[in-house]
């Protein structure tokens, strides 16, 4: 580990370097050195990031169009230069390292502690997209292809039953007929785009509450973290899976459906603190199709998920074999409700 740290333009001397945080995907440490400065050091994966230059490049971009708004190192992801000048390092095995500043007097959360911590974290992606809102979409690569696009998530979904690689296609047979019972409607948002009606957006991609980081007194967003899947997308993709995941009354892997529901008040607050940040800067259509992102992002995660399952969990994180059924489940349940409450949703971004 110390040939891969001291490559980069340090304060000070370390002191240590230890795992860090509750990242599935990348290698995260906490480094200290004697100033003391706290930074991040992470190890990218390319298992799950096959192009690592096209990821820092769009990371690189993304967080120099920020800082050039004024953002100070608490507000912004900072990249420290490694000792040759460059923004990140390739080691001699070819593995991507990079190394950030520590968000200082900061607290990051995995889940809301009150209702108000959700109203933050849409305050924080709401402001996200605003300080972006200029920027070329467009001029980003697609670090994961097709990552938001329900229509191909389907197609994924087809190729995974036609090919049954698991041997489980029995055992989720009403699932399945179920999954494409609402294949009709997976295509809104991609249609709305192509008719020219939905403009592209720099959107995150995982707009979970753990990629917020908090002030650690006022409980207000700092900056937005975890920046690999910035990517070309719409802004509903990103409303709506905060809203997949931070207003269900249930876990996400809940395996009694009948706990599984949308909470309107969390949507409310969501869609109020996400609205205030950058409403302004979303079109009419963009706004209305809100609801719609949470729809179709729940739609879309419950279709990865039964796809896994039927390739044998190749994808996410099991920790029995059912597992990637029952969380399937559960999102089509939360679909349903949301079309139980559909009239609510709309009200709530008019």
């Amino acid at each position: 580990m110390h040939c891969v740290y001291s490559q980069f333009k340090l304060e000070g001397n370390p002191l240590s370097c230890a795992r860090y945080g509750s990242g599935h995907i990348n290698q995260t440490y906490l480094l200290v050195t004697d100033q003391p400065h706290l930074y991040i050091l992470q190890r990218l994966s390319q298992t799950v990031f096959k192009e690592p230059d096209k990821l820092m490049s769009n990371l690189i971009r993304v967080t120099d169009h920020l800082r050039r708004q004024g953002l100070d190192e608490r507000h912004v992801l900072t990249l420290v230069e490694t000792v040759d000048g460059k923004p990140y390092l390739v080691d001699d095995e070819g593995a991507y390292w990079r190394l950030y500043e520590f968000v200082t007097r900061s607290l990051c959360l995995d889940k809301p502690e009150t209702p108000d911590d959700f109203y933050q974290s849409a305050k924080a992606f709401g402001q996200f997209q605003n300080q972006l809102s200029d920027f070329d979409a467009g001029s980003l690569y697609e670090t994961i292809p097709h990552f938001h696009d329900t229509p191909e998530r389907y197609n994924q979904l087809k190729r995974a039953i036609e090919e049954n690689r698991s041997g489980r296609l029995d055992s989720a047979k009403a699932e399945i007929d179920h999954y494409l019972s609402f294949e009709s409607g997976a295509g809104e948002l991609m249609n709305l785009y192509r008719e020219g009606k939905l403009p592209l957006r720099v959107t995150h991609n995982d707009t979970k509450l753990n990629n917020v980081m908090l002030d650690s007194v006022t409980r207000t967003p700092l900056c937005v973290i975890d920046l690999d899947t910035v990517m070309p997308g719409f802004a509903a993709n990103d409303f709506g899976d905060s809203i997949r995941f931070g207003a269900n009354t249930a876990a996400e892997d809940e395996k009694d459906v009948n706990k599984v529901s949308l909470s309107l008040p969390l949507y409310n607050i969501y869609a109020k603190g996400f609205l205030e940040t950058c409403g302004d800067r979303l079109t009419d259509v963009e706004r209305m199709s809100l609801p719609t992102g949470a729809r179709l992002m729940t739609l879309e995660c419950g279709v990865r998920f039964l796809a896994d399952y039927l390739n044998g969990d190749t994808y996410f994180r099991t920790a029995y074999p059912e597992h990637n059924l029952v969380r399937c489940r559960t999102q089509i349940a939360l679909v349903e409700d949301m079309d139980r409450k559909w009239n609510e949703m709309l009200k709530a971004v008019q």
